[in-house]
């Protein structure tokens, strides 16, 4: 690959405009948006709007890619294919964690608030002969300008049919006193069947205040089409999706439902009454679902009362995912989809221990989702597949008969 005398003179031109102290950083980027253009040029099989019988895709836009490196920060176009996936070999794909995690362990470091573990981490890192608070102010302000960008990004262009929540939660310093935080996720599938990260955020608590604000904060981006949200039966949540979420169905997790009901039966018999509520999902329509539900709850009547109670007060929020395409209910009856990113975001948190503030928190679990959505954007596989969305399309009529929160027929 090489540019041509046209490329190479409108490089100078540039640069001859550019401070003297910029022009290695405008080179080098121009060399890697090169480098990475060609290298999708051979991976596409043909150049921007060059027919060719080699092509396999076409490009679809591009997206955004933040590259560090000694030359200066590179602002770099990554091309987006209408089928399958391309990754520039010359990027790696964590860099942007690895870099949170590093900036969250130093800020800890030299807050002075640092364990035992995190020290060992950061003579693990080297950092320890010496960084400066202004290396770590930068790292910092870069890391908090990408995560607030993409927190902030509209939402607007398309549906989002089915929104997940859940949080995780972990330690911070606030006031001087550690404290627990929740981190708050929303993932969404959209129309056309992909995964979405749509926001996250840090709080004081999982309550009904910190819950609304959060989902208004999506709708006010853009946040549009719900037809289901899946969460498990947090009061403070439950609230706020009645507040915010006007119209759509709420499908209760039956993971954490089945947790609840485990808890006031004896151990002897959780085994079974456990095998017995699981037959209600592996039915094949909604109508099977439905009977089997009222079997299940007679025959549990007899033996545990209470949990028949639970059973039938839960029926209409455990039962949402009938009114859907079979095809997605494994994906949508429970929040596990979303186990993963907690897992994930947990995984890096646990290196830290107790965070020096809640904004440090918020920068490392949101480099580690704006991760997550870049992994999902570019990988070949959607969620659901496009001929599934469709079915989801074509039961419109049918989902009027979705029995949702009170609350919102009300509103």
């Amino acid at each position: 690959m090489a540019l041509d005398n046209s490329a190479l003179l409108e490089l100078l031109g540039q640069l001859k405009l550019t401070d003297v102290s910029d022009r290695v950083r405008v080179a080098t980027e121009t060399l890697y948006q090169e480098l990475i253009d060609a290298e999708a040029a051979a991976f596409i099989g043909a150049g921007p709007y060059e027919r060719s019988t080699d092509r396999v895709t076409q490009r679809n836009g591009v997206r955004q890619r933040l590259l560090t490196t000694t030359a200066g920060d590179l602002q770099l176009k990554i091309p987006k294919l209408r089928a399958g996936t391309f990754f520039p070999s010359l990027l790696e794909r964590r860099r942007r964690v690895d870099q949170a995690l590093f900036a969250v362990v130093m800020e800890a470091y030299l807050h002075g608030v640092s364990t035992r573990k995190v020290d060992d981490l950061v003579k693990a890192l080297g950092a320890d002969t010496g960084i400066s608070k202004s290396e770590v102010s930068r790292i910092c302000a870069d890391l908090d300008a990408e995560v607030a960008a993409f927190r902030d990004r509209d939402l607007a262009g398309q549906a989002y049919p089915y929104v997940f929540l859940d949080a995780t939660y972990c330690k911070a310093r606030v006031n001087h006193r550690v404290v627990s935080q929740a981190i708050v996720v929303a993932v969404g599938v959209a129309a056309d069947g992909h995964r979405e990260v749509l926001g996250f955020d840090v709080g004081d608590s999982e309550n009904e205040a910190f819950w609304t604000e959060f989902l208004r904060g999506l709708k006010a981006r853009g946040l549009n089409g719900v037809r289901l949200v899946i969460s498990d039966a947090h009061a403070g949540l439950i609230k706020a999706i009645t507040v915010t979420v006007q119209g759509a169905s709420w499908q209760r997790c039956r993971v954490h439902f089945m947790r609840n009901v485990l808890a006031v039966i004896p151990k002897g018999s959780q085994e079974m009454v456990g095998s017995i509520i699981r037959t209600i999902f592996a039915q094949p329509d909604k109508e099977h679902v439905n009977g089997q539900f009222d079997e299940v709850t007679k025959m549990l009547e007899r033996s545990h009362p209470k949990v028949a109670t639970m059973l039938n007060d839960a029926r209409p929020d455990l039962l949402a995912f009938a009114s859907f395409p079979p095809k997605h209910w494994r994906q949508i009856w429970s929040t596990n989809p979303l186990e993963r990113v907690n897992k994930e975001i947990k995984r890096r948190t646990d290196v830290v221990g107790v965070f020096p503030n809640p904004a440090a928190m918020l920068r490392l679990a949101g480099s580690v989702l704006v991760e997550q959505h870049d992994e999902w954007e570019a990988g070949e596989r959607r969620y659901f597949s496009e001929a599934s969305m469709k079915e989801l399309n074509a039961v419109t009529n049918d989902l009027e008969e979705v029995v949702v929160i009170p609350e919102l027929a009300a509103a």
